[in-house]
């Protein structure tokens, strides 16, 4: 990886600065951090700055604390009060909201306070809510993590909400983020995107001679998993669960979920009436709470499950029916690594080398997707055959040890690190 000094004392000093605690990895933003700063901390000395919240456990931090020379952690404190507060500053100063609700004191405090304790080489911000912080850093040299396009997953929520004021609310977000998003961007020594479109999205809105130093100083790094350490599982030949996986207070999970339980599930269980939607998650709203007493028997919402292995050993197909969002979906990276079958939006499946058909069945209509789940859930062979050949993509194209080698190519001619400047796609 990253090449230093023998010693740790004389390996480049990298300060990184998450907006979500990188450890368990029960989300996607905190796989794609967590194997970053493990790959960062082969060769490097890494010192990680995260905003941590009343869930995040002290046994969390000491398994971070055996991968980090340090580690600290700023309380994110939310609330309904507080959300209200910064809608009507972002509505009066023409601001994101999303990104000026995360402008916590104490995290610029912090930033501040680790800089004067010691001078860093690198500081790498994981995800955009965190390119202020690392803005401000006096540091010599700045990586942005971008994960996504974030403004995208605004866009997209517009287009699917039918209240009229919510739908106005997203498309100016959307706005503002573009601007806010491009400017970081611009702003930072390299940038890290999980894929193609999610660089060309933000590219999109910059002017052309932007477009060209943000083509220069940006790379594509997906977001990987550790399939060396995770076994496919052995699913019961009679599992009728289908099962969605994820962060239920983001929206676009919630919208999916929805969307599934309402306009497939009623289709699905017409030729599977035993079939269960499992909806596994942190904070479901109170709209994805009720699905179980608008479905009753045939809808459960279990919230933040800390060991999903016996549910998934019950799963006959793993959906993802996401109508909005960004960057790529770690839980079909999950899926594949269990060796599940997956059903997908196209959207969804976005970012992904999938083969449709093949390692996953693509559908968009709410009749085929229910026509996918029905095919799975009645010829278990198929199951087999889509599962098997999903584990293997994730093998062959998104294993963490292989592809984050390529953050080599993010440092190139930064000070004290000892790598050589090559093509940044190679």
């Amino acid at each position: 990886m990253i090449q230093g000094g023998p010693l740790r004392g004389d390996q480049p000093r990298i300060l990184v600065l998450t907006q979500v605690l990188p450890y368990p990895l029960d989300a996607g933003p905190k796989v794609r951090a967590y194997h970053v700063l493990r790959a960062l901390a082969e060769g490097a000395d890494v010192h990680l700055l995260s905003f941590v919240r009343p869930d995040d456990t002290p046994e969390a931090l000491a398994h971070l604390r055996a991968l980090c020379a340090s580690v600290e952690g700023v309380p994110m404190r939310r609330s309904r009060a507080r959300d209200a507060l910064h809608l009507v500053r972002a509505l009066v100063t023409g601001t994101s909201f999303i990104i000026g609700r995360d402008a916590v004191s104490a995290m610029s405090a912090a930033v501040a306070g680790a800089c004067a304790a010691q001078a860093f080489d690198v500081v790498h911000a994981d995800q955009l809510w965190m390119a202020r912080y690392a803005a401000a850093a006096p540091v010599p040299h700045k990586v942005l993590d971008d994960h996504n396009a974030v403004f995208r997953v605004f866009e997209r929520l517009a287009v699917g909400e039918p209240a009229w004021w919510k739908r106005a609310l997203w498309r100016l977000e959307a706005k503002r983020i573009a601007r806010f998003e491009a400017a970081q961007a611009l702003s930072f020594d390299r940038v890290v995107f999980v894929s193609e479109a999610d660089r060309a999205a933000v590219a999109a809105v910059a002017t052309p001679e932007e477009r060209a130093a943000l083509e220069a100083r940006s790379i594509v790094i997906p977001i990987c998993v550790d399939t060396a350490a995770t076994a496919p599982l052995e699913v019961r030949p009679d599992a009728r669960r289908l099962t969605f996986l994820g962060t239920l207070f983001w929206p676009p999970n919630a919208e999916g979920v929805l969307w599934f339980a309402d306009h497939v599930l009623p289709r699905v269980l017409e030729a599977a009436p035993d079939a269960v939607f499992t909806v596994i998650g942190k904070q479901p709203p109170a709209e994805v709470r009720s699905l179980v007493d608008r479905h009753p028997g045939s809808v459960e919402v279990l919230g933040y499950v800390e060991d999903v292995l016996p549910l998934l050993r019950e799963t006959a197909v793993f959906v993802v029916p996401l109508l909005s969002g960004g960057g790529m979906r770690v839980k079909i990276l999950d899926a594949w690594m269990w060796g599940l079958p997956v059903v997908s939006t196209t959207v969804g499946a976005e970012g992904i080398d999938v083969h449709d058909g093949s390692d996953i069945i693509l559908a968009d209509r709410p009749d085929e997707f229910a026509e996918a789940v029905i095919r799975l859930l009645t010829l278990p062979e198929e199951r087999d055959r889509i599962g098997t050949a999903g584990r293997a993509v994730v093998e062959a194209r998104y294993e963490a040890s292989t592809v984050y080698a390529k953050l080599e190519h993010v440092y190139p001619q930064m000070s004290r690190f000892e790598t050589v400047e090559t093509d940044l796609d190679a």
